[in-house]
């Protein structure tokens, strides 16, 4: 794991379930019932009871974060939110790829919670080019955290040594670590 902002921001590859902070964020679609991906590991690994109450929140909409009770995962809490689906960019991918981020900190601090863990939102079969995503993550979390919202630490959980180079690439040139 590599730190930046002094050990404020976290980069390291893994499985994003494994996680032991306050919440993970999952890359959900829009009905939150379950999904391919991390959605699906999400889901499986927190077990039955998260289906339930995601059924209560009636979907979400691109770029909103609704918030459930973690079950069986580490995390205490899952943040629910819905990445854009990439289109060549020409769709507002990328505002709505970074209220992605500030919805999903915004819930977290509004729940007192003082660690989050991310995934590559979009990246995966929603296409986003990981090259455009990553600064976007980058960039909206350090906006938040200068904010001093209250969250002591982000990670971001790259599924692959690809995205993990990408993100730390990135990481190097707008947090200055």
């Amino acid at each position: 794991m590599r730190e930046f902002m002094n050990g404020r921001i976290g980069i390291t590859q893994g499985d994003i379930t494994a996680c032991n902070v306050d919440a993970i964020v999952n890359a959900a679609n829009r009905s939150l019932l379950g999904g391919g991906g991390v959605d699906g590991a999400i889901h499986r690994v927190a077990g039955p009871e998260l289906l339930e109450e995601c059924r209560t929140l009636g979907g979400a909409e691109t770029g909103e974060a609704k918030i459930t009770r973690g079950y069986q995962l580490m995390a205490r809490h899952v943040i629910h939110t819905v990445g854009p689906v990439w289109h060549g960019g020409d769709r507002d991918e990328e505002r709505l790829l970074a209220d992605c981020y500030r919805n999903s900190l915004d819930v977290a601090v509004e729940h007192g919670l003082r660690s989050v863990a991310f995934p590559s939102i979009s990246t995966g079969a929603y296409g986003f080019p990981i090259n455009r995503a990553a600064p976007i993550a980058l960039r909206t979390v350090k906006e938040v955290l200068e904010g001093d919202a209250g969250i002591e630490k982000v990670f971001f959980v790259c599924f692959s040594e690809n995205d993990q180079r990408v993100y730390l690439d990135r990481a190097g040139e707008l947090l200055g670590d």
